[in-house]
């Protein structure tokens, strides 16, 4: 398993448009890709899990995946939240 924190420092926190590009990401992987937020933890593939977790400018997600290219799996999605969400 593979793990990595980041701090969301886009103003509009994970809204549709970047949590849509997050989902697109971790669907090209084989290995489970999940995303955690005050202790609820939803499949990084579920555009409909992502946005239930409301998550806003400031908080602190934790990204993990399991599976035969976990560690592509975290370098992709790290490149998509860096870019469009946070560090």
């Amino acid at each position: 398993m593979q793990e990595q924190s980041f701090t969301i420092t886009a103003d509009t926190g994970v809204h549709a448009r970047p949590a849509t590009l997050l989902v697109n990401k971790a669907g090209q992987y084989e290995s489970e890709v999940e995303i955690s937020y005050n202790e609820k933890s939803v499949n990084l593939k579920s555009i409909m899990g992502v946005m239930s977790l409301g998550i806003p400018k400031g908080a602190e997600v934790k990204i993990s995946a399991t599976g035969s290219d976990e560690d592509e799996a975290i370098k992709g999605v790290t490149e998509v939240l860096k870019e469009h969400l946070g560090e």
